[in-house]
């Protein structure tokens, strides 16, 4: 089509990802008129409306839900061939887009940019935290290189490479330190903290105790571990935590850390990439490398 450039195809995903010309133009590095006059070129070029237009949002019609998904797979060729120079050139360099789940980036992150540092020395990396499903949502998107986060995640179009695993620690109230540590049963029947939906470690937790329909009065919700933990020494009830976060989560609560007895709850921390990425063998290599960072962070 005549007029039609991968200007148009990254406005247009932009505008369908966000469903918002405001967020959309930010996202872009646009103004909002700028953006709008862009769909409106877009929509003439097509004969038809992309988008059906309202005070707050927009929502796609269904020439635009088509194009939007036509539109993403040519953008995500475009960039899997600016990659393919990237592969060509030995080392991995240049930009790497990588995302890390909240569970996982405060603990972990210093030792991952140390050696992503002293190996690739040339690479400039672009961090973003955010929970799974956002993450794999960029990475199919192309808006990631690579992602770390709990697998499985059993995406067909990702390829997982898993780095390591660890336990599940349970942290209760100081005074409760002498009493046996519950099994799952009994704490199913405890107040149990946990992360906000949305968060993989959650879910992992309430598998463990076989709770996937748990009554509300017997869960409470935090924002983060250390909000968990806080909750805990103020005598709130008890939490699960991943071991790599037990030092730093604990250090400074009055609280008391049990361990479970085999098989104890575990979750395994890997790196996840599209399987169409030219980048994939020096992934591999750079999950190689990041197979050693638990020992340095324990």
């Amino acid at each position: 089509m005549i007029g039609l450039t991968l200007k148009h195809m990254r406005y247009f995903a932009a505008l369908a990802q966000y469903g918002h010309f405001g967020r959309a133009a930010e996202a872009c590095a646009i103004s909002q008129p700028a953006l709008s006059q862009q769909i409106k070129e877009l929509e003439g070029m097509l004969g038809a409306p992309l988008v059906e237009r309202a005070s707050r949002q927009i929502r796609l019609t269904p020439l635009g839900t088509d194009f939007a998904e036509r539109a993403r797979a040519i953008l995500l060729a475009v960039d899997e061939i600016g990659e393919l120079a990237r592969a060509s050139g030995g080392p991995l360099a240049g930009r790497l887009r990588m995302g890390i789940i909240p569970t996982v980036a405060p603990y972990l992150l210093p030792q991952i940019i140390t050696a992503l540092s002293n190996h690739f020395p040339d690479v400039e990396l672009e961090l973003r935290e955010a929970v799974t499903k956002s993450l794999i949502d960029d990475l199919l998107d192309s808006r990631l290189d690579v992602a770390v986060l709990a697998l499985p995640i059993s995406e067909p179009r990702l390829r997982e490479f898993a780095l390591f695993t660890e336990d599940f620690v349970l942290v209760r109230p100081s005074e409760d330190a002498a009493k046996p540590v519950p099994n799952p049963e009994t704490l199913a029947e405890m107040r149990l903290l946990l992360l906000e939906e949305g968060h993989c470690f959650r879910d992992q937790a309430l598998a463990y105790c076989s709770m996937e329909a748990t009554p509300a009065r017997q869960v409470m919700e935090g924002s983060s571990l250390s909000t968990l933990v806080q909750m805990v020494g103020a005598g709130m009830g008890v939490t699960l935590i991943p071991d790599m976060a037990l030092n730093l989560e604990t250090r400074s609560a009055d609280v008391s850390v049990a361990r479970f007895q085999a098989p104890s709850p575990a979750r395994t921390i890997g790196m996840v990439w599209r399987k169409t990425t030219p980048l994939a063998d020096q992934l591999m290599q750079m999950g190689a490398i990041l197979r050693n960072v638990r020992g340095a962070a324990a």
